[in-house]
C-alpha cells in the first residue's frame, strides 16, 4: 500500500472519529430544545458534554490539517467550492464554544436563554450541513479539467445531499439521545429513552434510503457490507434502547455512524473528490497527494502523537463517566 493510500485511510478514520464523538454532543445540543423542560434540565444536558465537547472538536482540526498536508489539491478544491457552507459551520462552532463558556457568566434569565438558543441552533445547523457536504463529496460535484469547482452554491443543495443532511441530523440526534440516557438519572433519563425510539425510527428510514442510493450509485461488495453493518447496528441500537441497555444502545449507534462513514469512503476510493462532469477530471489519491517525503514525515509524526492524544482523551471520558441528574445542579447554577 502506498503512503497516499495510507493517508486516505487515516483521514477517513479521523472523520469517523469526529462524527462519532461530535455527533453525540451535536445531538445533546439539539435536545436542549427537544427534551429539556426547564432551565435545570437544560443545565443537566449541557453538563453531560461540558468536559468533552472541546476535545471532540480536536478530531475536526486534525482531519482538516491532515487533508491540507496530505492532499493539498483536495483541500483547495473542497474549501473553495464549499466555502459558504463550511464558513457557516465554522461560525457555528465558534459561537457554540462561546455559548458553552458564557451562558453561566451572568444570572439574568434573558442572557442565559439567548445562549441556550445559540447552543441549539449551532448544534443543529452543523449536524445538517456536514451531511450535505459529505453527500456532495460522495456523489460528485462539478470539477473541471483544472481540478477546480465550477458549480454554484445551489448545486450543492441537490436531493441526494439534502437527504444526507437529514440523515446526519437525525442520526446525530439519536446518538445524542442515547448518550443522554446513558449519562443521566431520573425522569430525564426515561424521557430520553422514549425520544430515542422515535428519533431512531425516523433516522433508520432516512439512513436506509440514503445508503441504498449510495450503493446503487457507486457501491461495490465492500460498501455493501458496510451498509448491512450500519443498518443492522441501528436496528440493534433501537432494540437495546427499548430494553433499557443504554450502554449497548450508545455503542451500537456509534457503530452505525462508523459503518456509514466507512461506506462513503469506500465508495470514494481511489477518488477523493469525483467530478460529475468527466470522470477523468476527478481528484484521486494519486493526483491530489503531497510528495512521498511529506507523507513520510507526516506518518512518523502521526505515529508518535496519535496514541498520546487518544490515551489522554480516553482518560478524560473515564474521569467524567458518572451519571448526573437535576439533583446535582446547584441552585445558583441556573
Amino acid at each position: 500500500m502506498e503512503l497516499h493510500d495510507v493517508w486516505f485511510v487515516l483521514i477517513a478514520v479521523l472523520w469517523t472519529g469526529y462524527f462519532f464523538l461530535e455527533g453525540f454532543d451535536f445531538g445533546v445540543g439539539v435536545l436542549t430544545k427537544l427534551l429539556a423542560r426547564d432551565r435545570t434540565e437544560k443545565r443537566v444536558l449541557i453538563n453531560t458534554i461540558g468536559p468533552v465537547w472541546d476535545g471532540n472538536e480536536v478530531w475536526l482540526l486534525t482531519a482538516g490539517g491532515a487533508t491540507f498536508a496530505a492532499f493539498p489539491d483536495w483541500y483547495a478544491t473542497l474549501f473553495s467550492g464549499f466555502y459558504l457552507p463550511l464558513l457557516v459551520i465554522l461560525v457555528c462552532l465558534i459561537v457554540r464554544g462561546v455559548a458553552f463558556e458564557y451562558r453561566a457568566k451572568r444570572p439574568e434569565e434573558n442572557w442565559q436563554r439567548n445562549w441556550e438558543t445559540a447552543i441549539f441552533w449551532t448544534s443543529l445547523i452543523p449536524a445538517f450541513l456536514w451531511g450535505v457536504a459529505f453527500g456532495n463529496i460522495a456523489h460528485g460535484v462539478k470539477i473541471d479539467q483544472h481540478f477546480e469547482y465550477v458549480g454554484t452554491l445551489w448545486d450543492l443543495f441537490n436531493p441526494y445531499a439534502l437527504l444526507g443532511g437529514l440523515v446526519t441530523l437525525t442520526l446525530f440526534t439519536f446518538h445524542g439521545t442515547v448518550f443522554t440516557a446513558l449519562k443521566t438519572v431520573g425522569e430525564i433519563r426515561e424521557r430520553a429513552r422514549k425520544l430515542a425510539t422515535r428519533v431512531g425510527l425516523v433516522s433508520a428510514v432516512l439512513a436506509l434510503i440514503f445508503l441504498l442510493w449510495t450503493q446503487v450509485d457507486s457501491g461495490d461488495a465492500k460498501s455493501l457490507v458496510a451498509l448491512v453493518v450500519a443498518v443492522a447496528a441501528l436496528v440493534a441500537a433501537l432494540v437495546a434502547n427499548q430494553a433499557g441497555r443504554e450502554g449497548w444502545s450508545f455503542a451500537l449507534s456509534g457503530v452505525t455512524i462508523v459503518a456509514a462513514v466507512a461506506m462513503l469512503f469506500l465508495t470514494l476510493f481511489p477518488n477523493v473528490m469525483p467530478s460529475s462532469l468527466n470522470a477523468d477530471w476527478s481528484l484521486t489519491v494519486t493526483n491530489a497527494s503531497s510528495s512521498p517525503y511529506t507523507l513520510k514525515i507526516m506518518t512518523w509524526c502521526a505515529g508518535i502523537a496519535t496514541p498520546i492524544v487518544m490515551l489522554y482523551q480516553g482518560w478524560t471520558y473515564w474521569v467524567f463517566r458518572k451519571r448526573i441528574g437535576t439533583q446535582h445542579i446547584a441552585e445558583a447554577a441556573h
